[in-house]
């Protein structure tokens, strides 16, 4: 018989990290424990500033997510939920503007995840609250390693089927595309090892991480103009762009092909973009296949082409 370990729970948080600001915080805020945390909620996070002024408060981490540029809260609290830390998510939610909002504590108190609950109820399809604990596991007295357990989060489904009650046909249909985009993409191991799976919305374009916080990847389906397309988008930043047109033909030749490249006063794009496409639901599939691989391409730019 194999010989097994013992898994055994660090009760004492503060055994490792004895200062919640200039510990955990400081150790949340590095880059593989964003990382970490990104994938358990299953968001891109990159952070923008640590111990964010919110009026005379402060917030523990602001970030914002990768490729959409949603603003994210981040309140820690070292022992179990309180009142006192339940007002100040909401506060700094409010302060910031921020549609997700993320608090990590010891042990989540009943009555503070049913207040979650409530606020994910109660918000609309741009707001979701996160409710995660924090724990410390060892195996046989190894180096102690943390995981996030998920209390609470935002019933996306419940809140898309609210929503959807308003929508035109058209914005039901880009819903309804999208999500099976996701439930096609995301059942194929190579497309879900590189990409985080996002929320879907009604509109007619897809975003993913293209591994860069200054540009993403953009999946476009204009169904009235017939329109497939999958692009670098990039946002006030010319520099890049500039730094990607610069590299165009190796690109191409990376590539096996020309592709489409547009400047405009702000943004710029540059990828395949394809008129002749009949969004009949039979064709789906195909176009789902199109997308992942033009997105793998993509992301491999990305990689080989920013220094």
């Amino acid at each position: 018989m194999p010989e097994l370990g013992k898994i055994e729970r660090v009760e004492d948080l503060r055994k490792i990290w004895p200062n919640e600001a200039r510990d955990f915080t400081v150790w949340l805020s590095q880059d593989e424990n964003l990382t970490m945390l990104g994938e358990t909620v299953g968001i891109d996070i990159d952070l923008e500033e640590r111990e964010s002024s919110v009026g005379g408060f402060s917030v523990d981490l602001f970030a914002t997510e990768e490729g959409t540029g949603r603003k994210i809260i981040i309140e820690n609290q070292l022992e179990d939920t309180n009142h006192d830390h339940l007002g100040k998510i909401i506060t700094y939610a409010a302060g910031k503007e921020a549609s997700v909002i993320i608090w990590i504590v010891k042990r989540a108190r009943d009555e503070h995840r049913k207040a979650v609950e409530w606020l994910n109820q109660h918000t609309d399809e741009n707001i979701g609250f996160f409710l995660l604990e924090i724990e410390l596991w060892k195996i046989n007295g190894s180096v102690p390693a943390p995981r996030f357990n998920i209390v609470e989060r935002p019933n996306d489904w419940a809140k898309a089927i609210k929503a959807s009650a308003g929508l035109s046909d058209t914005k039901k249909t880009n819903l309804e595309y999208w999500e099976a985009f996701k439930k096609y993409a995301f059942n194929k191991a190579e497309f879900k090892k590189i990409f985080s799976e996002r929320k879907a919305y009604p509109q007619g374009w897809y975003d993913l991480s293209a591994g860069n916080r200054h540009c993403h990847i953009t999946l476009t389906a204009t169904m009235t103009k017939k329109r497939l397309a999958a692009q670098i988008y990039i946002s006030k930043n010319k520099d890049l762009y500039n730094h990607f047109l610069e590299q165009k033909a190796a690109i191409e030749e990376f590539l096996g092909e020309e592709i489409t490249w547009h400047e405009a006063s702000i943004d710029a794009v540059f990828g395949y973009d394809t008129y002749n496409a009949d969004f009949n639901t039979d064709n789906w599939d195909k176009y789902f296949e199109w997308y992942c691989e033009k997105a793998i391409k993509l992301r491999e730019v990305v990689k080989r082409f920013v220094e």
